[in-house]
């Protein structure tokens, strides 16, 4: 079959790399998966899952589902600034194994990260694990199958993964990530592969939905600089004041990018199951007083840290005696999802120096 792969001829060394983005070439190669993800491993396009051949009619089907020019350059990605095309996007769709009409929130998840505000240059090549977090409001929720009940952030199963791989794997053969080469990744994340794509349960939620708060009503993807996810526990707190300042403080701790000096700016991230939001919302209606009150539970005290530290805890996150995670109530970003399981909530903390961006598509 023919197939319009990415052509791309990578010439790494010691200084670097040296990479022609060219235009999508047609190759001959079989429609069959195993030995299309052997094909393709080989020239440095697979990210170790098998692949599926991305051949001229399912590309075909997925440039469809976005009303767009194939050759109409969305972004040029970091770190490598390879000209990421509608086709080539539709590619790596293709081959990660999504349905074409997840094109419009792949597109938009890749114009957010783009964005100056969202730094993905440096995300893209930093030593920390992190990778961009795509929380989804509106209607394409369920039009994709994304999950925002039980399991929605892992093991729920339905389109996210599949999404959330295609967005991966532009990163890898269009911006030019490479772990050890561009990317200086300690360790890297399980998120790299797969990505971190879910949804709001906006059904449920005593609040308005997070990208609704953020200025963007229906079908809208905001990316959040994640650095993992945690999860944070209680039983004990039985109204919505104690358990806000226990998950609060659950977001501060030592090592956190927040606490960085070399951060210039720092967000934070807090998932609370239904269960939870009702009960927080009994008492705090307005999302603006919860997010109050999870920035000012999220800080250590300055004397907490080691000796040595206190010079180097300064900027806006130092308020007198206090480190706090992110500058101002606004950069705590809150959602709904999850399972009805109570006793949870999840937190991603943030890599800081990145910015989240929220935006919308049809």
């Amino acid at each position: 079959m023919t197939s319009p792969v990415p052509t791309i001829d990578r010439s790494c060394g010691p200084s670097g790399c040296e990479v022609d983005w060219l235009t999508s070439e047609r190759h001959q190669v079989a429609d069959d998966v195993a030995s299309f993800t052997a094909w393709a491993a080989e020239r440095g396009w697979g990210d170790g899952l098998p692949l599926v051949p991305p051949t001229e009619g399912r590309v075909r089907a997925f440039l469809a589902n976005c009303g767009r020019f194939p050759d109409e350059v969305v972004a040029a990605l970091p770190p490598l600034q390879g000209e990421c095309t509608v086709e080539k996007i539709a590619v790596n769709a293709v081959m990660a194994g999504t349905t074409p009409a997840a094109m419009p929130l792949i597109i938009a998840a890749i114009e957010a990260m783009a964005r100056p505000e969202f730094n993905l240059a440096a995300l893209n090549a930093t030593t920390g694990s992190v990778v961009p977090a795509v929380i989804v409001n509106g209607p394409a929720r369920d039009d994709l199958d994304i999950a925002y009940e039980v399991g929605c952030l892992g093991g729920a199963g339905g389109g996210a993964p599949a999404i959330g791989r295609a967005i991966r794997l532009v990163m890898r053969n269009l911006a030019g990530q490479l772990a050890g080469v561009t990317s200086q990744s300690v360790f890297g994340t399980p998120g790299r592969l797969a990505g971190i794509v879910f949804g709001e349960w906006e059904e449920v939620s005593p609040w308005a939905p997070l990208a609704q708060r953020r200025g963007v009503t229906g079908n809208a993807v905001t990316v959040y600089g994640a650095m993992g996810t945690t999860n944070i526990c209680d039983m004990i707190a039985d109204n919505g004041r104690s358990l806000l300042e226990y998950v609060g403080k659950g977001l501060a701790y030592h090592g956190a990018n927040g606490t960085l000096p070399s951060s210039a700016f720092c967000e934070a991230f807090v998932a609370f199951n239904p269960v939870w939001a009702k009960m927080i919302a009994a008492e705090y209606p307005r999302m603006e007083d919860v997010q109050q009150v999870l920035w000012e539970a999220a800080s250590l005290p300055v004397s907490s840290f080691p000796a040595g530290y206190d010079e180097s805890l300064v900027g806006d996150r130092r308020i007198g005696d206090r480190m706090y995670i992110a500058q101002s109530p606004g950069d705590v970003l809150v959602a709904v999802c999850g399972g009805m399981g109570n006793l949870h909530a999840l937190s991603m903390p943030s890599w800081g120096d990145t910015k989240s961006v929220t935006a919308g598509f049809q």
